[in-house]
């Protein structure tokens, strides 16, 4: 594609977005339009097997703002668990489920459907203005075109829901060799023509094909939610694709000036949550908590 048509493709897909409303003036400073947030599945080593209270205690006690829980837990405790630790619920994350929303069989297809819609109403109740949802994958048996149209199907039938709602369904870039380009992930997006649909941006996710602020820049206001995951071209190159998680923050190749700049050049508002791929060992999950904390005001700060 010449560079003109490019750039005028990328300019519609922006105009296009639904997802104009501000919550704050442009000109706020970016701790209070990006809060800092943590993903309770990337709880560190250590810890998986504490209660959700503590759990929540102790991201609190890191310095951050919120937490993302799994959908399809027990609402009350995490609602107990929220307000004990005085934190925020921004989304919910469904996604092994919603991996199977391109099932050919109706049966799995229907319970991911309603896995979603579960997932949907624990974000309502927990306040959250959005869930995380994966647009099921592409593999040896299933087609490019055929995950399009199924997991398309599939959302739709989730859409009525989420607007009655008032929840959104963030579509969150994976490993799941689909929607491999931020033009073709906006328009998977627009597609929908609903307001109910947006982007949930995971930074490291798509570094092994591309760069992070770039993508920023083409999907702008679809973006809801941000996670904030370090990555290693390097390892990846010598070790294998997965082992480019092995890294810590500020220690990758993610180029975190220019993704925070596009961030603030699109308007992004909402939290930045950590999702960190690298664990290392002999730190107890509280001084880890600590640690990504830390991490996390250098690379807002950028």
């Amino acid at each position: 594609m010449h560079r003109r048509a490019f750039l005028a493709s990328a300019a519609a897909f922006a105009a296009a977005s639904p997802f104009a409303a501000k919550l704050f003036p442009a000109e706020a400073p970016r701790t209070q339009r990006i809060r800092k947030g943590y993903m309770l599945s990337a709880f560190p080593a250590g810890g998986k097997d504490l209660p959700i209270a503590e759990k929540f205690k102790m991201i609190r006690a890191a310095g951050f703002a919120a937490v993302e829980p799994h959908g399809l837990l027990d609402q009350d405790e995490v609602l107990r668990a929220r307000d004990a630790a005085r934190l925020v619920i921004p989304s919910v994350v469904i996604g092994s489920q919603t991996r199977k929303l391109n099932s050919p069989i109706p049966s799995v297809r229907a319970q991911a459907i309603e896995a979603l819609k579960q997932a949907l109403r624990d974000a309502k109740r927990y306040g959250a203005r959005a869930v995380l949802a994966i647009a099921g994958g592409v593999d040896e048996q299933t087609g490019y075109a055929e995950n399009w149209d199924r997991t398309q199907a599939a959302i739709r039938e989730a859409l009525p829901l989420a607007g009655e709602l008032g929840v959104k369904i963030a579509i969150e870039n994976v490993w799941n060799n689909f929607l491999l380009s931020p033009i073709e992930l906006a328009k998977y997006v627009d597609d929908f023509h609903s307001p109910w649909v947006a982007v949930h941006f995971d930074i490291g996710n798509m570094m092994y094909v591309g760069w992070p602020e770039h993508w920023i820049r083409v999907l702008g206001k679809r973006i809801v939610t941000v996670h904030v995951k370090e990555y290693s071209r390097k390892k990846h190159e010598t070790e294998g694709k997965k082992a480019g998680f092995a890294v810590d923050y500020l220690e990758g190749d993610n180029n975190w000036p220019a993704i925070l700049r596009a961030l603030d050049e699109t308007g992004y508002e909402g939290f930045a949550i950590c999702e960190p791929g690298y664990r290392p060992p002999g730190l107890e999950p509280a001084a880890r908590l600590k640690q990504v904390s830390e991490k996390l005001d250098k690379i807002l700060a950028s």
